[in-house]
């Protein structure tokens, strides 16, 4: 069935409640094994058809915010998923207790996760949890409704993009003060926003007993293997051992391109000759793509058959449809489905590859697991992108059929982008530690702090001609800091495991890919810790783990001869 033909209806609240509680009575009355797995799973079948609607709907709003239909059924959704988490709370609770579990053919990681549920939850914030859900989709509108006038045309955020990487200096510093122009107008509100999205999870967490939000958050990320120390300490080895080599990487981007300093516009422009440009468009990258897949094994061939078979993507840019890219897994269908926004970049041919690497391990694990928990279809956030970040660097030996001509440049900014988004990365985390354990912060507060952390993790940065900026204001553009907070970090120390799968490539290890796609099946089967074990991999946690990898790309980046490119 192609996506376009998947069936979407509204439950009505009152029938969920009705039917959803009806089964839940059932699971409570069961006191035989076979009996309570037999019910266990009509809920399952139940609440997967649930999160079908949810998600079908989610999609084709993301698609096109201006869509009536769509926008007034993601505004039911907003309203009426906290109310259903009364009901979720309740079938967690009843498996936590129920006194056999031993006995129960369901996997530790469900228990786990419905553990961390019922921390997450009661029924006083329902009404905060609506209220967070509106706020999240007033920025991403915000974002959407972007109408920016640049040389007599109008772009979106994404469209307006290859601007900034022009080979002519003046268009891209032009191009970046734009983008920065719509953001400064749109200032106060995205200010506003932030600022009642911060003080409503604030709330959330002290209603429930806890400290601030960091500890409230840790549970809702389902951190079951670390906590705030072991991130700290994972700070501090990403300064000491990564923004060293980082800066190193700058110097010589600024060497290479014959430049006193490095301003704003510069930075993602590594070449003098331009950035590295993907040979053609949707089709010709997809029809790349599918020879990819179809090379790298029969099942993953299969796979992006499938994908394009059944229409699962949505991937190029245009009016009101929402900003950035993500895969989501539509749990009935068990199929994945693939969202981007294509503008003739390298970052068309990372979603082939990054969200479809996303897209894989739900294939994967629905094949592996026919009779699934909707939950463990995939892993904790940090380990699912482990699948999507190590894709990329598999993808590397087939670079030169994407990119041509520009196939060495873009293998070394790569691997250079790689590293230069540790710290990145490690920013946006850190700023959000701070801002949840000093909730009352203000406007100007909260863009010094991030100022102050930015010239730390990223002082490579030079935002001068860019007031907002210079004064802190780039986290209005990291949309996860509004809408998924505390999911960031994750993509850091993900980015640590897919460098280790790449060294051992780079090493002739025939055995990565197969480790990479037994990891993959496995979905959420284990935690994120346990998985790594499995994969062959370092925890980054490790001290010494990301010396290791700094050591490893420096020597990676030292074979490139880009001097003339």
């Amino acid at each position: 069935m192609k996506f376009s033909e998947m069936p979407y209806e509204r439950l009505n609240l009152v029938d969920i409640q009705k039917d959803y509680g009806a089964l839940l009575d059932e699971l409570e009355r069961q006191r035989d094994p076979k009996d309570f797995e037999k019910t266990f799973y009509k809920i399952n079948d139940y609440r997967t058809h649930l999160q079908t609607m949810k998600t079908l709907c989610m999609i084709r709003h993301s698609i096109d915010t201006s869509d009536d239909f769509y926008s007034k059924e993601q505004d039911y959704w907003d309203e009426t998923s906290p109310l259903v988490g009364t009901l979720e709370d309740r079938f967690s609770k009843i498996c936590l207790a129920y006194p056999k579990r031993d006995e129960l053919d369901i996997p530790k990681t469900f228990f786990m996760l419905a553990d961390y549920g019922t921390k997450c939850f009661s029924e006083d914030i329902v009404p905060l949890l609506q209220k967070e859900n509106k706020l999240t989709s007033e920025y991403g509108k915000l974002k959407a409704s972007a109408k920016i006038a640049f040389d007599g045309k109008i772009f979106n955020l994404a469209s307006i993009r290859p601007y900034t990487l022009s080979n002519d200096r003046n268009t891209r510093q032009r191009a970046s003060e734009a983008i920065n122009a719509f953001y400064t107008e749109n200032e106060k509100e995205f200010d506003r926003i932030y600022y009642e999205l911060v003080h409503t999870r604030d709330e959330m967490a002290k209603r429930l007993g806890y400290k601030d939000y960091v500890e409230f958050g840790y549970y809702r990320m389902c951190r079951f293997d670390y906590d705030r120390k072991m991130v700290a300490n994972y700070r501090r080895q990403v300064l000491n051992d990564i923004v060293p080599v980082t800066r190193e990487i700058y110097q010589r981007q600024k060497e290479r391109l014959g430049l006193d300093e490095l301003r704003a516009w510069d930075l993602d422009y590594a070449f003098k000759t331009g950035s590295p440009k993907p040979v053609g468009g949707k089709d010709e990258l997809v029809a790349i793509a599918r020879d990819m897949y179809h090379d790298l094994s029969e099942e993953t061939g299969a796979y992006f058959d499938m994908m394009i078979e059944e229409e699962l993507f949505d991937l190029e840019t245009k009016p009101n449809k929402e900003m950035g890219g993500y895969m989501a897994p539509i749990p009935e269908y068990k199929r994945p489905f693939i969202f981007s926004n294509f503008n003739g970049t390298s970052g068309d041919v990372d979603v082939l590859v990054h969200e479809a690497g996303h897209g894989l391990q739900t294939y994967l694990t629905y094949k592996n697991h026919p009779n699934i928990i909707m939950e463990l279809c995939g892993p904790t956030m940090e380990a699912c992108e482990v699948h999507s970040m190590s894709m990329e660097f598999f993808a590397h030996p087939y670079m030169d059929k994407f990119f041509g001509k520009d196939k060495t440049k873009y293998l070394y900014s790569h691997i250079a982008d790689a590293l230069t988004f540790i710290p990145y990365g490690t920013l946006v985390d850190h700023f959000q530690h701070e801002v949840y354990e000093n909730p009352d912060m203000s406007a100007q507060e909260r863009k010094a702090t991030w100022h102050r952390l930015e010239t730390m993790y990223c002082p490579d940065r030079n935002f001068e001609g860019l007031d907002l900026l210079q004064r802190g204001g780039w986290y209005y553009r990291q949309g996860h800091i509004f809408e998924s907070p505390f999911y960031y970090i994750d993509y850091t120390l993900a980015q640590v495991c897919a460098l280790q799968f790449f060294t051992r490539t780079l090493k002739g290890d025939k055995k990565a890919f197969s480790d990479y796609l037994a990891l993959c099946r496995l979905g959420g089967y284990d935690t994120f810790l346990n998985l790594l074990k499995v994969a062959g991999l370092k925890s980054p946690f490790e001290d010494g783990s990301l010396k290791e990898v700094a050591y490893n790309m420096r020597l990676e980046l030292e074979k490139f001869d880009v001097s003339d490119l």
